[in-house]
């Protein structure tokens, strides 16, 4: 694997003063000779003149953060990061890769959950280039390489999830946002290591289920929803009438044998588990009558 190394060439703007002086005083001996005709220096003021016009063309331009990589004749011979005018050796090609801070969102991925149903997800990934050399080297075009890996990434990690549940045991896609979003950042860093890019961050931008069941799992949701509740409901009921029943027997208000505790119980429960207001009954008789 080929590594980046720096080399931020030569500063720029001394030689910008320099080589054009060389080539006006070059100009002028070459007048100067054809005026004497003087061939040998006629031969070496134009070869001056050839030579510090082929220098002129090594001056290149860095800018915050960017990062060029030199290679001659296809050898790799280092990255200028350094902003400003830059010189070097007019043979280098020089290639303009951005370091800065970039992001793009994936498509609306359909994939299955774990469970098997079909969902619609997508994400957000920040990322950048730390690495100018692999960005260059090892992939044919990093940032289609980019996107690739991480519509892959994201792929692969919903179907190893449930988009919802009511365990709490249980990670699912919808309750665990943040804990699913680590993962899949470092997933996708993984598969982009190679390519000399750093992942900041990544996270969901879409998550719902596809169109076609979007409705039966609504009522799915809302009936596992209704259940749930219900279960609390009747757990809280049950510790309240118990409670009702000791307090009641520890300062001796009233003396309940079994039927009558059975009864109340069986009103205090319809009281508490009732989804509507309930209606008191008065009694003008005995519990018996």
């Amino acid at each position: 694997m080929i590594r980046e190394f720096e080399r931020n060439a030569w500063p720029g703007l001394g030689l910008l003063v320099v080589l054009p002086i060389i080539e006006l005083a070059a100009a002028a001996w070459l007048i100067r000779s054809i005026v004497h005709e003087s061939i040998l220096q006629i031969v070496l003021a134009a070869v001056l003149m050839l030579v510090n016009g082929f220098f002129l063309f090594g001056f290149f331009m860095v800018n915050p953060n960017q990062a060029r990589v030199l290679q001659l004749f296809g050898d790799y011979r280092g990255s200028a990061r350094l902003p400003g005018l830059r010189w070097a050796n007019p043979l280098y090609t020089k290639r303009t890769i951005s370091v800065r801070v970039r992001n793009f969102e994936t498509g609306k991925l359909k994939v299955n959950d774990r469970r098997g149903n079909p969902i619609e997800i997508a994400a957000i990934v920040v990322w950048k280039v730390v690495d100018t050399a692999e960005a260059a080297f090892q992939v044919d075009n990093y940032e289609n390489y980019i996107r690739v890996q991480s519509e892959a990434a994201l792929r692969n990690l919903a179907t190893g999830y449930p988009y919802d549940t009511y365990e709490a045991d249980e990670t699912n896609l919808v309750s665990h946002t943040s804990e699913i979003s680590a993962k899949l950042q470092v997933e996708i860093q993984e598969r982009l290591a190679q390519a000399g890019i750093q992942v900041l961050e990544a996270r969901f931008s879409h998550l719902a289920y596809a169109p076609e069941i979007a409705a039966a799992m609504l009522r799915r949701q809302q009936a596992a929803a209704v259940v749930a509740a219900r279960q609390k409901i009747v757990e809280g009921a049950v510790g309240m009438v118990e409670h009702a029943l000791d307090l009641l027997a520890k300062k001796q208000v009233v003396r309940l044998d079994e039927e009558r505790r059975a009864a109340m119980v069986s009103n205090l429960l319809v009281v508490l588990c009732s989804e509507h207001q309930t209606q008191p009954v008065v009694n003008t008789g005995t519990l018996y009558t």
